[in-house]
């Protein structure tokens, strides 16, 4: 950690740091702690070669996304392999698929992309990429906090609020847009931190309300909210819930009479984490090439951690799962997955997307961490959840061990340990080619956890470019 950073103190810096919290807290979780997350007194550092490296891959994330695109279109179209279109609208109604494929959405994307980077003792691995994420609401408070303390974080005291303000006014095509962040009762838990952004946009001078989507009245003059006309809409609820979202249909009608800008638009085929396993398929390799360019394609396929479709079909006899080795095993049957030995079960199992359990670490299966009972009952579940609800599985890649100091609530004294790190970059998309990096959030979990997220034992602190 970065323990020249700050004013003189480690613990009354730390100390400060958590007071300046929220008084309700930053995330909405059951225990009612104003910091579900440990408060480091330092941020994480990076070097200015990482940090450089990191703004320069958030077009590399947003070519990857128009890439995906086209790629599933040209599938649609029957141009391209139809196993694409099949995976990436599995179990989902047809009526989603009709509101992703509409030309109104086609030139529109997520506003905000975050890549999910385990530190590796080989560099950084991409296991996930989030296009409705949270934190960064949770993320300008502590850059923020920790920038009254003299550690300026990457991306600037206020450079979060600064980018989803550039992100919604290119999303809205207006200069000073009336926003609305739509929170489902799902996503309950980053409420706090959407209320805290939707606030800090004011005291920046523009319009931001963070409310339930039944909050936002859709009419024939556009959708309002206490009488104010919304320009845009920041969907934060996932799209698999909406069945539980009545008002949500509306919103979408209001988006495709052009009425309002809805973002990220309804295009579940980008919300999948499968995208990772295409990107890997030998059979894609030429249309990734072509549609993203071939050093592109290069970069990220060294960067995103190898991923396969768990799916339940049979293969023939002669023929195995490209690319799978586990212990120098090849399989011909994801069902052979079973036998292998705890020692060789050095993979991770998930839920590709559009489901309840597909986001933060819901439906997460480390192989190692189970007993060949569990490994088993998990493997057959993701199997027999095909096609209706996909799953994936990845090696397990094992984030570096780094120094970690953080405050001990309870004696108001700093504590030093050691983690395992996950970096999630903020980048927010401005132009037609441009993602900006506007934060970098560092979650560091104690070494003997498999799963890197935020948690009560995690510290959780904005980065900074080391001196």
């Amino acid at each position: 950690m970065l323990k020249e950073c700050g004013k003189p103190g480690a613990a009354a810096r730390a100390i400060r740091i958590m007071d300046g919290l929220p008084p309700e807290g930053i995330l909405q979780t059951e225990t009612g702690l104003k910091s579900p997350f440990r408060i480091s007194p330092d941020p994480f550092p990076l070097s200015r070669d990482t940090v450089s490296t990191l703004a320069r891959q958030g077009r590399l994330w947003l070519r990857f996304t128009r890439a995906a695109q086209e790629i599933y279109f040209r599938s649609v179209r029957g141009e391209a392999p139809s196993f694409i279109t099949e995976y990436l609208d599995a179990g989902k109604p047809e009526r989603l698929i009709e509101f992703g494929r509409m030309n109104r959405f086609r030139g529109r994307f997520a506003p905000v992309i975050r890549p999910d980077l385990l530190l590796t003792d080989e560099g950084f691995s991409a296991c996930e990429l989030d296009s409705v994420p949270g934190g960064f609401g949770l993320l300008d408070c502590l850059s923020r906090l920790y920038a009254r303390e003299g550690c300026m974080p990457v991306g600037g005291e206020g450079g979060l609020v600064e980018g989803f303000l550039r992100a919604m006014a290119y999303a809205s095509g207006a200069e000073k847009p009336a926003i609305a962040i739509a929170v489902s009762e799902e996503s309950r838990m980053y409420l706090p931190e959407m209320r805290w952004l939707a606030g800090m946009v004011e005291k920046a001078g523009g319009w931001c309300r963070a409310v339930a989507p039944s909050d936002l009245k859709a009419g024939p003059d556009g959708v309002r909210l206490d009488g104010i006309r919304i320009d845009a809409v920041y969907r934060f609820f996932e799209l698999f819930d909406l069945p539980n979202l009545p008002t949500a249909g509306e919103l979408f009608t209001a988006a495709k009479m052009k009425q309002v800008a809805l973002t990220p638009p309804p295009k579940a085929f980008l919300e999948e984490k499968l995208l990772f396993a295409l990107l890997h398929h030998p059979l894609l390799e030429a249309l990734w090439v072509e549609c993203l360019g071939e050093p592109e394609f290069r970069e990220l396929k060294s960067l995103v951690i190898q991923t396969w479709v768990m799916d339940n079909r049979p293969i023939p006899p002669h023929a195995v799962i490209a690319g799978f080795n586990a212990g120098g095993k090849s399989l011909s049957s994801w069902n052979g997955l079973a036998r292998l030995t705890q020692r060789e079960r050095e993979f991770v199992v998930k839920p590709s997307g559009f489901s309840a359990e597909a986001w933060g670490s819901h439906g997460v299966s480390f192989g190692q961490d189970l007993s060949r009972g569990d490994w088993m009952e998990a493997v057959n579940e993701a199997l027999e959840a095909f096609p209706e609800r996909p799953h994936v599985i990845q090696p397990y890649k094992r984030p570096a061990i780094v120094p970690v100091r953080w405050l001990d609530a309870s004696t108001g004294e700093i504590r030093e340990g050691v983690g395992r790190v996950r970096l999630t970059p903020y980048y927010f998309v401005t132009g037609p080619d441009e993602a900006e990096l506007s934060g970098v959030l560092a979650t560091i979990c104690p070494a003997d956890k498999k799963a890197v997220h935020g948690m009560p034992d995690a510290v959780m602190v904005p980065c900074m470019e080391a001196p």
